[in-house]
């Protein structure tokens, strides 16, 4: 099954992108499911057709969801919201304020991706099509599994083992409320899920398309956006240029087909091996299932949308990467288009801190080069590369 997810700037046609796609992907045969992570639930006005909690038929093999994220909500975070909500009240916090304040930010979009998850292990659909919000909030969104992992991992265990020990003494004393074991269990439950999601999202059959309008601000953070998702270890496989303007005798219009065509000129050198589909500007707005078909078909030509489109690179070179050399070990990791100025690496115990552009990971260091120290660094040729030799006082010789 193949996986693939819909990001760009807010506005630039990411949902009719996807829609289209999915739309395109059916008309061959592929059995296809298009639903979106995004707050603003576009995706049934781009498609015509109004839609349920549950996969709707749109046409002979489309289908199309709006994912149920408030019963989806009340049942992965109720336990930890009904602590939250004691807590506030017993703060005094009137209980309307309360019940907005335990709302999990960015809830709608975590659930919708685990619902994705829940698609892929048992749906069956060739492909799924994901409309996801905008880059902003899907890089925040595709950070949570690693950093809610880290605290799992790290610190839960100890609050969990500290408080499992002093619950029966501060029972007795009034104060703020005990987290329940039901608390930590629903906190665990949700670790898990995130987990498997980003095990879906990062697999091969999983790819990220980026949506694009060749403007220059648009461009600007397309281009930062191909490094943070390289960051956190996701696979872009193509970038869709939208609104390109076609070659006109009218000044006005002219002047707007030189402008973009400098920025398309940018987003190929770039995009380097990617593929940079363009979408021309229709002269009408393709909504309803007939002009995305045709959006679609256009899009991608006798290609299938559904795989690795041609001049994308199948299969490697690996995002992360970790080798050894005579003198120790290289870690490499794929930072295209990252540059010096906005690069922050720090080793902090067993995990390597890296910073691209205010976006930041927290890689666990594998066990191998927990017993090295950081020897240099150097960022080349769209990849960081992070050099460690042993540490003689940790590294037993064979």
């Amino acid at each position: 099954m193949r996986v693939l997810l819909f990001t760009g700037k807010g506005g630039v046609g990411k949902t009719t992108a996807a829609a289209a796609t999915a739309a395109a992907a059916a008309a061959r045969g592929s059995k296809t499911l298009v639903l979106s992570t995004d707050p603003a639930h576009s995706l049934h006005d781009a498609l015509g057709v109004p839609l349920g909690a549950g996969p709707t038929e749109v046409d002979t093999g489309l289908y199309a969801m709006q994912v149920d994220t408030q019963a989806a909500f009340e049942r992965t975070w109720r336990e930890v919201q009904s602590y939250l909500l004691t807590v506030l009240e017993r703060a005094g916090v009137d209980a309307l304020q309360a019940e907005e304040l335990t709302v999990l930010p960015g809830a709608e979009e975590v659930l919708a991706l685990l619902e994705v998850t829940r698609q892929v292990t048992t749906g069956p659909w060739d492909l799924i099509v994901v409309d996801c919000a905008p880059t902003g909030e899907t890089l925040r969104l595709l950070a949570l599994p690693e950093a809610l992992s880290w605290y799992v991992e790290r610190v839960f265990p100890a609050q969990r083992r500290a408080l499992r020990a002093i619950r029966p003494l501060l029972s007795r004393v009034s104060g703020p409320a005990v987290p329940h074991e039901d608390v930590f269990d629903a906190v665990e439950r949700l670790h898990r899920e995130l987990l498997a999601v980003r095990a879906v999202l990062t697999a091969p059959t999983t790819s990220v398309r980026l949506v694009l309008t060749p403007e220059a601000v648009v461009v600007a953070e397309a281009r930062r956006t191909l490094t943070s998702l390289a960051l956190y270890g996701y696979r872009v496989d193509a970038l869709l240029a939208n609104r390109v303007f076609p070659s006109s005798e009218d000044p006005f219009l002219a002047g707007w087909a030189a402008a973009q065509a400098v920025q398309l000129a940018a987003v190929r050198a770039d995009a380097g091996s990617l593929p940079v589909l363009e979408v021309p500007y229709r002269a009408t707005e393709p909504v309803g299932l007939a002009a995305l078909t045709e959006l679609g078909q256009a899009l991608y030509g006798a290609n299938d949308p559904g795989v690795v489109l041609p001049g994308a690179p199948v299969g490697g070179p690996e995002l992360l990467t970790v080798s050894r050399t005579t003198d120790g070990f290289e870690l490499s990791l794929a930072l295209p288009l990252a540059r010096r100025s906005e690069l922050g690496l720090t080793r902090s115990g067993d995990e390597l801190v890296i910073t691209v552009a205010g976006h930041r990971r927290v890689l666990a260091l594998p066990s191998a080069l927990r017993r090295c120290t950081v020897a240099g660094a150097v960022l080349t040729g769209g990849r960081l590369v992070v050099r460690f030799e042993p540490d003689p006082a940790l590294w037993r010789q064979p």
